[in-house]
C-alpha cells in the first residue's frame, strides 16, 4: 500500500513547508536545568511556533483531504505518520488515540470526516510494542481507588495486536453512521523497521 500520490501541485502555485528544529524528549532539560531557565516544554513549543509562523505562508488549502483518506493510529510518539506513509500537508485526516482503537469518539470523527469532508478510505494502524498490551481493565479500578470515581471509558487493552486490528476494522465496517466502508484496511507498524504489515480480515 502506497500513498505517494502527488498533491497540492498546480501550474501556478506550489505548496512548500518549513521544517523547524524541535527539541526532542531525549534533550529536554532535567528538572534542575528547567528550574534555572524557567522554561517548560510548552514554552519551547510556543517559541518554535513563533519561528514557524514567521516563515509561514497560507497555502490556501481546502479543509477536505486531497487523498480523501482518514488514518486512525496510535498516539505513540514513535509513529511519524506523514513520513511513514509519504503524506503531505492536506492529504489526510489523522485521528489518534491510545492504541489507535476504534472508540465511539473515533466513530464520531470518522462520521464527520466522511459525511462533511468527503473522505472515502479508512486506514487503521496499530504498532508493535504498544503500551496497551501491558495494561488491563484493572487500570480503571486503580483510578477509582485513587480519585473516588470510576472512568466511564474502557481501557481497550489487548494482547493480540492483529486481533485488535481486526476488531477495529469490524467496528468500522459495521457502523451505521459511516457511508463508505468498502475501502477499510488495517496494518501493524513495526517500530523497529518502520514497515507496515497488513492484517487480513478474520
Amino acid at each position: 500500500m502506497t500513498f505517494f500520490v502527488p498533491s497540492h501541485r498546480a501550474p501556478s502555485a506550489r505548496v512548500t513547508s518549513t521544517v523547524m528544529p524541535m527539541t526532542t524528549s531525549a534533550s529536554v532539560p532535567t528538572e534542575s536545568e528547567g528550574a534555572i531557565s524557567g522554561d517548560t516544554v510548552t514554552d519551547r513549543l510556543v517559541e518554535a511556533n513563533g519561528q514557524y509562523a514567521a516563515a509561514f505562508t497560507d497555502p490556501g488549502m481546502d479543509a477536505r483531504p486531497v487523498l480523501r483518506v482518514a488514518v486512525v493510529a496510535c498516539m505513540d510518539a514513535r509513529l511519524d505518520l506523514h513520513a511513514a506513509l509519504g503524506l503531505e500537508l492536506g492529504d489526510c485526516h489523522t485521528i489518534r488515540n491510545a492504541g489507535g482503537v476504534v472508540t465511539d469518539d473515533v466513530i464520531r470523527s470518522l462520521t464527520i470526516s466522511q459525511r462533511k469532508l468527503g473522505t472515502r478510505s479508512i486506514v487503521l494502524i496499530h504498532h508493535t510494542g504498544c503500551g496497551l498490551e501491558a495494561l488491563t481493565e484493572d487500570f480503571r479500578t486503580e483510578l477509582e481507588a485513587e480519585v473516588g470515581q470510576r472512568p466511564a471509558w474502557a481501557v481497550e487493552s489487548f494482547r493480540d495486536v492483529d486481533q485488535d486490528v481486526r476488531q477495529s476494522m469490524q467496528r468500522v465496517r459495521t457502523n451505521p453512521f459511516l457511508l463508505h466502508t468498502d475501502d477499510v484496511r488495517g496494518f501493524v507498524f513495526d517500530v523497529k523497521t518502520g514497515l507496515l504489515r497488513e492484517v487480513g480480515p478474520a
